[in-house]
Parts: C-alpha cells; structure tokens; sequence
C-alpha cells in the first residue's frame, strides 16, 4: 500500500485581471499549500475502485464513477497503457466545494500516488498537462507548493519558499460553485499584485498582503452572505495577522504568526461557532509536501 496527501489549497491572494473573449477570467494568485488535508491510500488490484470515509466523506455520495480522484486514475492508465487497476481509499476532511481545491487536490495526489504503485516515470510537465484537462486547479496542486498563478490557472511558476506561518480555515458549511461566484463578478477588473522579496516572517507576509486582496469576495458573499461573518470572526480572534477568503469561496483564512497560535485560535473559534467547518495548522514552507 502507498499513502499520501491532498493538502488544502490557500490562495493568499487573488486578482481577476480580465476576460477573455471565451468568457474564461484572467487571474494573478499568490497560492500557498497547508497542512490540512484529506488523505489518499492505493494498493493493488484488478480494476480502478474508490472507497470513500472520513468526516467530509458524505458531501461526495452519489458522485460515483465522475469522482475527480477516479477520473484522474483512469486518464493516467489510459496515458501510460496499465490494463492492472488500483483500490483506492479517501480519507475526506476538506469540506467539498469550498474554494481550497479539495477535488483538485484529491486528484493530484491520486495521480502522484499511482506513478508509484504502477512504476511510472512520468514527469512533472506531463502530469500538469493531463491534470489541467481534468480541472484548472491540478497543475498546481501537483505542484503542491507555493506557487505564482497566471492566465485561467495555467501559467505557474515556483514562487519562493513562504515564512513560517499559522494558519486557520473556516467555512460556513455552504458549498459554492466557482462558477455562481465569477459569474456574479462586477466592476473594473484588477492590476497583478505579485511582490518581491518574499517577507521572512508571518507579519511580514500578512504586511506584503495588505495591498493586495481577493476581488471574488463580494461575488462570493452575494452568493453567500455567512461569509461575512466569518471574515469578521477570523479578524478577531487573538493574533491574527490578516483575514481573508480563499479561491471563490466560502472558505477563509487567518494567517498567525506560529501554529501553536493558530491551534488555540482554532479551539477559540469552534467554541464559539460550533455549525462551522474550521481546521488549524502551519503553511507548507517550500517544498512539494507528498507523506
């Protein structure tokens, strides 16, 4: 058996600098990973299977043989001619459609561990190639590091390494799709927010994201309006450096200056919110995060 993990996807910030004439949006993201995730088993077997469980796990039911991790398992047996299959098992703890790249992320990790089970050396740009057939989001999260995002999502270039930081996500239990949300999207569109050097620290990061923000924001609450909310309650729990939401929403984030901080935080929150999703952990430095 081969494990790994899908961790959640942050965009620290997010701009829409246009349109393009087939109504795809033009974005500029700083993305992050963090430690919060679902986890993803393979062994061998005759055929291609998805065993779902987890906390999460019920937001997929019904989604069958379309789940994205099945989709993106059969895309690399038909690419690299493998006739033997794989039982797979997801471990959900990222609520679905949430705007932290959950699916995505889920699919990325399937693709990676199944390059290991079955052998394969396929490299990195023809992964990102078959992924982003599949869905905008998986070339960078086979990256699974922080990441510069251009274009629709297609142009991606390591950024670098990010500072140590806590971080905590939040979500109102409202799933929104990313579609509702650009489509719902008004007024002039924005300028790149890309910055240098990267900051040192968690203050610094958060002090380098003040000029920046994500323009989905008011798309997103009209859509959903407990967002909100829980911008606001993310602003004032002790030590946070910056809140924001994360992709199209609903998920938002608060970044701290350490996990531990974060952690408390987190227990702070669900006390006081005890309908919402919230997880706590640290930002993934640089490197590819693969356990």
């Amino acid at each position: 058996m081969v494990r790994g993990f899908a961790p959640a996807k942050v965009n620290l910030y997010l701009h829409v600098l246009g349109r393009r004439a087939d109504g795809y949006h033009l974005i500029d993201s700083l993305v992050g990973f963090a430690d919060i995730g679902d986890d993803l088993t393979a062994r061998p077997a005759a055929e291609l299977s998805l065993e779902l469980g987890g906390p999460e796990a019920a937001g997929l039911a019904g989604s069958g043989a379309d789940n994205l991790v099945l989709r993106a398992a059969r895309l690399l047996a038909d690419h690299a001619g493998i006739s033997t299959g794989a039982a797979l098992h997801l471990h959900k703890n990222l609520p679905v459609a949430s705007g932290i790249g959950g699916g995505s992320s889920d699919a990325a990790a399937a693709m990676r561990l199944l390059c290991q089970l079955w052998g394969l050396a396929i490299d990195q740009a023809t992964l990102s190639r078959l992924g982003a057939g599949l869905g905008a989001d998986i070339p960078v999260c086979l990256l699974a590091r922080a990441a510069w995002v251009g274009g629709i999502g297609e142009r991606i270039e390591p950024a670098p390494a990010l500072p140590p930081a806590g971080i905590v996500l939040a979500n109102p239990r409202a799933p929104l799709p990313t579609t509702a949300v650009f489509a719902a999207r008004r007024g002039r569109f924005g300028d790149p927010g890309r910055f240098a050097p990267m900051p040192q620290d968690a203050a610094g990061l958060a002090a380098a994201l003040q000029s920046c923000g994500n323009q989905l924001t008011e798309a997103a609450i009209s859509r959903v309006p407990q967002i909100g909310p829980v911008l606001e309650a993310l602003a004032h729990l002790p030590g946070a450096l910056i809140a924001r939401m994360t992709g199209s929403g609903a998920t938002c984030f608060a970044l701290f200056a350490d996990g531990a901080r974060a952690i408390a935080a987190r227990a702070r929150l669900a006390a006081a919110e005890p309908l919402w999703w919230c997880a706590a952990g640290e930002l993934v430095a640089g490197r590819e995060l693969c356990r």
